[in-house]
């Protein structure tokens, strides 16, 4: 029903660093611009990230995290710079084309935003039947029982929203992502407002989702913990630039003040 997903993991990139030049990044972003009046947010951007990656843009509230991903998927254009997701210039992208992109990227929001008039099958049901069509009622249930079953949520099918907690709505908000079969995962702030016990459930969920669908993924987050976990990568924003980009404990091996006190507000146990 849906096409089969091959490519590099992230361990195969990284045994193979000789030759990373060679392997087309799934989404490149060079000399990326973008301002709101006088207000600066984003400023000479560049990040390549690769098929099977799980890169987190870690930075505060407010330095742009949010917006680099509203690019991404063409709901804000650039100012400035190229972003290519999928081999595809998003902004030079209209109408049916950006259509079609945005259906091979899921994007799972900060709230979940869940249908609240619906239930969990029904939420699920939704993106599956309005995107794919001809489709029996067994292809449909199957489908929805699948994603279900990946975040660990199968009983709660015909749950409403209100009825779940704030990680069980995270983690229905990320099996709606997936029932399309997305090749790219962008995750916004995926831990934001949980306790920590419901963090680790996520956090490990996200490495779950990247190595049972093979995704390449974004992680916007402010949490250390989060990025740590999650991250094959990390590109630390600040002030509107990457300052740093590389494995956790490479970032913050850096003897760059901004970086250090960073670390220390989100201090890790």
């Amino acid at each position: 029903m849906y096409k089969s997903q091959i490519g590099l993991g992230i361990s195969n990139i990284m045994e193979k660093q000789d030759t990373i030049t060679n392997i087309e990044p799934v989404i490149s972003i060079k000399g990326l611009y973008k301002s709101f009046g006088d207000l600066n947010i984003l400023k000479d951007i560049n990040l390549d990230v690769f098929k099977g990656e799980n890169m987190v843009v870690l930075g505060r509230s407010g330095a742009g995290k949010s917006v680099l991903i509203k690019i991404l998927i063409g709901l804000l254009p650039p100012d400035k710079g190229i972003v290519k997701v999928l081999g595809k210039q998003v902004d030079k992208l209209s109408g049916k084309n950006l259509d079609a992109l945005r259906l091979r990227v899921g994007f799972s929001f900060q709230s979940s935003a869940l249908y609240d008039s619906m239930n969990v099958r029904q939420n699920l049901e939704f993106p599956l039947t309005m995107n794919v069509k001809n489709l029996s009622r067994q292809e449909i249930n199957k489908t929805v029982e699948e994603v279900l079953d990946a975040v660990g949520l199968k009983e709660k099918i015909n749950e409403m929203p209100s009825d779940l907690s704030g990680g069980q709505r995270k983690r229905i908000g990320i099996a709606r992502t997936l029932i399309l079969k997305p090749e790219i995962m962008l995750y916004d702030e995926p831990t934001s407002g949980l306790d920590p016990t419901t963090c680790e459930e996520i956090n490990t969920l996200i490495k779950d989702v990247q190595k049972k669908y093979n995704t390449t993924s974004i992680i916007i987050t402010h949490d250390l913990t989060c990025a740590k976990e999650t991250g094959d990568r990390v590109a630390m924003l600040l002030d509107g630039k990457f300052v740093k980009v590389g494995k956790f404990e490479e970032v913050f091996e850096s003897d760059d003040e901004q970086i250090k006190s960073f670390f220390n507000y989100n201090f890790i146990q």
